[in-house]
């Protein structure tokens, strides 16, 4: 899933493009973005959505392009301008920031800025969506009504794991987090991944996400041992580097825990140990995605889906 595509929905709900009115906003998240055709910056699209009666009762909201240089511009002025509309968007719960496909620039370009008074200015933010990572900072949070966090870059730098990891998210279920390659600036370690895997962090997590990674095969080679497993219903380790070597470790692992379903959709494993899995799976009543195989080069030279 490289973003070739917007999003068409977000939070449960279908995304719409704001045109100037809201409407059935329990239905709806609504995209706001750079409108060229109609010569208005984000900044001026945002306010008309403000002025809308409906806009205290949206829901969700999906933060497209915000500059005509998006490849030179950071989202601080996005974020200012949510935390100054706290007191309009009083029943707002998920926000996507940066619904940017390829195209328009690519997710190692893409400039975002520190987003901690977001969730300062929205103690009812159950769902928070990124994308990009450069100049990205979580700082150490505390917030007791986050759902579900998703941070998606082509590398991802290890600081923002670290503060995510020493925050206090209680109410935390579902964790995305995508990896990335040193190619493009990923620099975290299975070692900074263990916290996590001891599974002591975010006692209500459900669904975890370490995707789009070059460490494929060594999370899915510590993560059969590691107490995380016992609580977590599905594990997603798709658009990563995974080959045979780390299938074959799951395969070999006598029980998965809790586990009910495994996605390692767009993948480097071979016809026979997938089919080897994917019965080991069976009798254990697992559900897998293993969509998407891909071919190493002859150098056995592996990507993530997500780079550049």
């Amino acid at each position: 899933m490289a973003f070739y595509e917007h999003r068409f929905s977000f939070a449960g709900k279908k995304v719409v493009q704001f045109k100037e009115t809201l409407f059935d906003t329990n239905k709806f998240a609504f995209r706001v973005t750079r409108a060229f055709e109609e010569g208005q910056t984000w900044l001026e699209q945002f306010e008309v959505l403000l002025a809308q009666p409906e806009a205290a009762t949206l829901e969700a909201l999906v933060v497209g392009m915000w500059s005509d240089e998006q490849y030179d511009d950071g989202s601080q002025p996005v974020v200012e301008a949510l935390v100054a509309a706290k007191g309009q968007l009083t029943n707002l719960k998920a926000i996507f920031l940066g619904d940017i496909i390829s195209e328009e620039c690519e997710v190692s370009w893409l400039h975002q800025s520190d987003v901690s008074p977001i969730f300062a200015a929205y103690p009812n933010l159950e769902v928070f969506a990124v994308r990009g990572s450069d100049s990205l900072k979580f700082g150490t949070l505390s917030h007791s009504s986050l759902k579900h966090l998703t941070v998606q870059s082509g590398g991802l730098d290890v600081q923002i794991v670290r503060d995510i990891l020493a925050s206090d998210f209680p109410n935390l279920e579902h964790l995305d987090l995508y990896l990335g390659t040193d190619g493009y600036g990923a620099n975290v370690t299975l070692e900074d991944l263990m916290p996590l895997l001891q599974g002591e962090l975010f006692p209500k997590l459900t669904t975890l996400g370490l995707r789009n990674s070059d460490l494929s095969n060594a999370i899915a080679e510590a993560i059969i041992h590691a107490p995380i497993l016992e609580r977590i219903k599905v594990l997603d380790l798709s658009l990563g580097t995974l080959n045979d070597e780390g299938v074959k470790a799951l395969t070999n692992a006598e029980k998965l825990g809790g586990l009910e379903k495994l996605d390692i959709h767009y993948h480097f494993v071979n016809a026979e140990p997938l089919a080897e899995l994917k019965s080991h799976l069976r009798k254990l009543k697992i559900k897998i995605d293993a969509s998407e195989p891909q071919d190493a080069d002859e150098d056995d030279y592996r990507s993530p889906q997500i780079g550049e």
